[in-house]
């Protein structure tokens, strides 16, 4: 493990070449909690040094039905694709943060689900999201069932 990674973190596996290529994520699931991290590396910033705002609205993204498809069973190995994605961001996160972002599902429907979250770097409230995910087809392989 990564000495820059907290304890219980693993790394993320997914599919898709977007996350290989601007990942890599941690995971950290105990009980209801669920949280998702990563390392603000010099490649995640913008031209000021810190974490650009397309890479937190990405792991936001990634966040909201990652914490979905563990909070709620019933969802099973379905494609999560968002449907509406609102971030606010509080606070820059500098280069070498730890961004971790832990989320709750506030509904879920037939077809969709309805997710909050807060993302902090090194302790402090960066980004606050919520967002709305489809209910989509079921997944195939092996590879995480996120949006």
């Amino acid at each position: 493990m990564d000495a820059g990674i907290p304890t219980g973190f693993a790394a993320l596996k997914v599919g898709g070449e977007f996350i290989a290529v601007n990942g890599p994520f941690y995971l950290r699931h105990g009980g209801d909690r669920v949280q998702l991290g990563f390392r603000v590396e010099p490649r995640h910033t913008n031209p000021m040094g810190i974490c650009h705002g397309g890479m937190m609205a990405s792991f936001c993204d990634m966040l909201l039905p990652l914490v979905a498809h563990r909070q709620v069973p019933e969802i099973g190995r379905r494609f999560l694709p968002t449907i509406s994605l609102q971030i606010d961001y509080l606070a820059p996160s500098a280069r070498g943060a730890w961004v971790q972002g832990e989320a709750q599902v506030l509904r879920t429907t037939r077809s969709m689900v309805f997710a909050q979250g807060l993302v902090t770097a090194d302790g402090t409230p960066v980004a606050r999201v919520s967002g709305i995910m489809k209910i989509g087809a079921e997944f195939g392989g092996t590879q995480e069932a996120v949006g």
